[in-house]
């Protein structure tokens, strides 16, 4: 089947008793394009890449991975899909370059091609040195690593990536969204779920997630611009009590905390930034500033939330 998509899914359910944990979920991947499923835990993105690797069936709805539908053709699909789960699941007494070997074998890989693409998935992911040590004693940084390298042996037209930087540290994080970024330049699509709204920034397109439902897709420009010249920084102590002022302010939608500042989103600028530095002054709260600044990820999806009322 001829498609612009390498990944479809369309009007995707799936329930669990009563909880529908997917609901009537749409998404699209092309090639060289890196899509993101983002939201917290809880909103459905395990079960997503479980039904699109066919790990579990759908409800209802449609899905399709390189021109094959699933579930119905789901054994066909598997030979062009990358799946990397949550959690460690390859084998620890084995070392790191015999995983690799163990899943070549599996895709019915021939022993001349297997031996080569090893060698470059080591080489790709900076394993090579430690090709002889065994993967249950990795790091989690390098546990990632070779489970990507793993799920690349059969060169993979889609990858599906869940939360694949969790309980990762800062350096190895960035070390794995550069692996992906060559994958890209290949060709490859990728889907990525993630809960960190830090790391939406790097996808092509985003699907913010909540309770089993698309919250909204966009670019994460196309996103950014629905608060533009919308998002004020509060900096004030105690920040508890200056949360309170600033929340009553007529023009303020929304108060959310930032790291040790707040995040006021408002329905335009000029009153709050007149008002809320007397009001909190008349409160006995210490003053540092109050300025306009760029909105984040994190200030949009909790707008959606408020928005859906699932917040």
């Amino acid at each position: 089947m001829q498609t612009e998509f390498l990944l479809e899914a369309r009007d995707l359910v799936k329930t669990f008793g009563t909880t529908r944990a997917v609901d009537g979920l749409n998404i699209t991947v092309r090639p060289g394009e890196m899509v993101g499923l983002v939201g917290p835990d809880g909103a459905g993105k395990t079960t997503t890449m479980r039904l699109l690797c066919g790990a579990t069936l759908p409800t209802s709805g449609y899905m399709q991975v390189a021109g094959y539908e699933v579930p119905r053709e789901v054994e066909k699909a598997r030979q062009h899909i990358g799946y990397l789960s949550q959690r460690f699941s390859l084998y620890g007494d084995l070392t790191i370059r015999e995983n690799l070997t163990f899943f070549g074998e599996v895709f019915g890989m021939p022993e001349a091609e297997r031996l080569a693409r090893s060698e470059q998935l080591l080489r790709f992911a900076g394993l090579e040195k430690f090709s002889g040590r065994l993967a249950g004693a990795l790091s989690g940084g390098m546990q990632k690593k070779l489970a990507l390298a793993t799920a690349l042996v059969h060169k993979p037209e889609v990858l599906l990536l869940d939360e694949p930087t969790g309980a990762v540290d800062p350096v190895a994080r960035q070390e794995f969204w550069q692996l992906l970024i060559g994958l890209l330049r290949g060709g490859s699509g990728v889907l990525v779920s993630t809960p960190y709204m830090d790391e939406a920034m790097r996808f092509n397109k985003v699907v913010f997630m909540n309770r089993g439902k698309a919250l909204m897709v966009g670019t994460p420009y196309e996103l950014l611009n629905r608060l533009e010249n919308r998002v004020l920084e509060l900096a004030a102590e105690p920040l508890a009590k200056a949360r309170v002022v600033a929340t009553a302010d007529p023009d303020v939608e929304d108060v959310h905390a930032f790291g040790d500042r707040l995040h006021l989103r408002v329905r335009e600028m000029s009153g709050p930034m007149v008002r809320i530095e007397p009001a909190l002054a008349a409160a006995g709260i210490r003053f540092v500033h109050l300025l306009p600044v760029a909105p984040t990820l994190e200030d949009v999806f909790m707008e959606l939330l408020e928005l859906t009322n699932v917040k």
